[in-house]
Formats: structure tokens, sequence, C-alpha cells
């Protein structure tokens, strides 16, 4: 053989060495990468589900300071009712068949109009008009 050649093969081998060098380290350093933007990832979904989740809270605390508020502003205005008849549960009266009127109104008569009112206002709330 000649040291020529030898000297070639030695390169080659080299070369091999530094090509396969620079393919683990981009390997790894793809591997590294795509790790580090899986776990940026659930970082985001996990503060999307707790912002979610503190909106849901926040109106479900909302929604129970309404429906305490309703019920005592009915309970109220059956009471008045009740006084300006002269009696109590004539007020009362008055108030649930106000109520169950508008349970047929919107469930059984026109079940699309509070669909539609509900919808017009969330429309309307964020500025789109049909």
């Amino acid at each position: 053989m000649d040291p020529h050649e030898k000297k070639d093969y030695g390169q080659s081998d080299q070369k091999k060495k530094t090509l396969g060098t620079l393919i683990d380290s981009t390997v790894t350093s793809s591997y590294e990468d795509l790790l580090a933007i899986i776990e940026a990832r659930t970082e985001l979904i996990k503060i999307e589900i707790t912002e979610k989740l503190a909106i849901v809270a926040s109106l479900l605390v909302i929604i129970f300071f309404l429906v305490a508020g309703l019920i005592y502003l009915i309970a109220t205005l059956a009471l008045l009712f009740g006084e300006l008849l002269g009696h109590y549960y004539l007020g009362y009266l008055i108030i649930s068949l106000f109520c169950l009127l508008t349970f047929l109104l919107f469930a059984k008569i026109s079940p699309n109009l509070l669909k539609n009112i509900i919808h017009n206002i969330l429309l309307s709330s964020h500025g789109k008009k049909h």
C-alpha cells in the first residue's frame, strides 16, 4: 500500500467521525428542541385551562348572586301584590302564574324565541350584527 492511500483512508475515517459527530449533535439538538417545544406547549395549555376555569368559576359566583337576588325580588313582588290585593297568597299566585306562563312561552309556544334573544344579545355585546 502506498502511504498516500493510508493518509486518504485516515482522512475519510476522520471525516466519517466528524460527520457522525455532526449528525449526532444535530439529532440531539433537534430532540432537545422538540422536548422544549412540547414542554412550552404543555405549559401554555395549562395556563389556558386555568384561565378558562377561572372564568367559569367567576360566572358561577355571579350567577349564584343573580339567582339569589331574583328569588328575593320575586318574593318581594309577591308580598307587594299580596299587600295590594289584601291577601298574601294572591301575590304569590300572580307571580307563580307569571313564571308558569313565561315557561310555557319559551318552552312550548315559541322555543326558538329565547335562543334568538340570547343570540342577539351575545352578538351585540361583541359588536357583530347580522
